[in-house]
């Protein structure tokens, strides 16, 4: 099929134009390492026993949803880049299939989701982290289709408003409740009942539950089974959806 072609095509232009900003890499891959050295130490008094090791295997489930969250995030910005620059004008005139131009942009963000994330997972486990090789496949692929999911939409948003400050105003007004109502930093289990209640509605809640389950090993769980019911749905909507506005913005 001819969009099997467009689409490595695309996300190879969407590469070197990562490739070419290395400020942004390095931010990439420090900002989970910072989260871990900084933030991981304060967790030990939550624990039972109060170790390292303990805190990892609670810790950086979470901070890998956190990395899949937010790599997706600044597909947006890039987006309406390209408007103001007149990349998307030229898209207009290609035969191209949308979907694909969609598609090249998301398959870059999810690259740039799992190299961080293998680096922090090894570092972890130098710490303690306890590496199940089996469950942690899963879990990079649940927040694989997270990650496609957070880029599919922002990239939507950037071609609908067509401005960075509207979309910024959007994006980090969600972002914060969206993180802090899912336990990525500490377990809702810690909270009131009213705030684990709340929790049900954000689909990052049941991302964050089964990567922590998934992390330990365990693949045939509950909480791994909602996580899958819940976003695999949620992929093919957004991507539905995101395709029809690339087609209408990119006509």
């Amino acid at each position: 099929m001819i969009i099997l072609k467009e689409i490595p095509l695309f996300f190879k232009r969407r590469l070197m134009e990562t490739l070419r900003q290395p400020a942004w890499i390095l931010s990439g891959f420090m900002t989970p390492i910072l989260y871990i050295a900084f933030f991981a130490p304060l967790l030990k008094n939550f624990t039972n026993p109060p170790t390292t090791a303990a805190v990892l295997d609670s810790f950086v489930p979470g901070i890998l949803t956190l990395l899949a969250f937010g790599s997706g995030m600044g597909a947006g910005w890039s987006v309406i880049w390209e408007l103001q620059s007149g990349v998307i004008e030229r898209l207009r005139v290609t035969p191209a299939s949308r979907f694909s131009i969609l598609m090249g942009g998301v398959l870059r963000d999810v690259l740039v989701f799992l190299v961080p994330s293998l680096l922090v997972i090894f570092i972890s486990s130098l710490l303690g982290f306890q590496v199940h090789p089996l469950g942690l496949s899963v879990l990079l692929l649940l927040l694989c289709l997270l990650t496609a999911i957070v880029s599919a939409w922002s990239g939507s948003l950037g071609l609908i408003f067509k401005d960075i400050g509207s979309l910024a105003a959007i994006v980090t007004s969600l972002q914060l409740p969206l993180t802090l109502l899912s336990g990525v930093l500490l377990p809702l289990s810690l909270g009131p009942k009213w705030l684990q209640t709340i929790a049900h509605v954000n689909p990052l809640y049941y991302t964050v539950e089964a990567s922590r389950v998934l992390a330990d090993g365990v693949i045939n769980s509950t909480e791994t089974i909602i996580a899958f019911s819940v976003i695999i749905p949620l992929t093919v909507i957004v991507l539905w959806w995101s395709t029809r506005v690339y087609k209408k913005a990119v006509a």
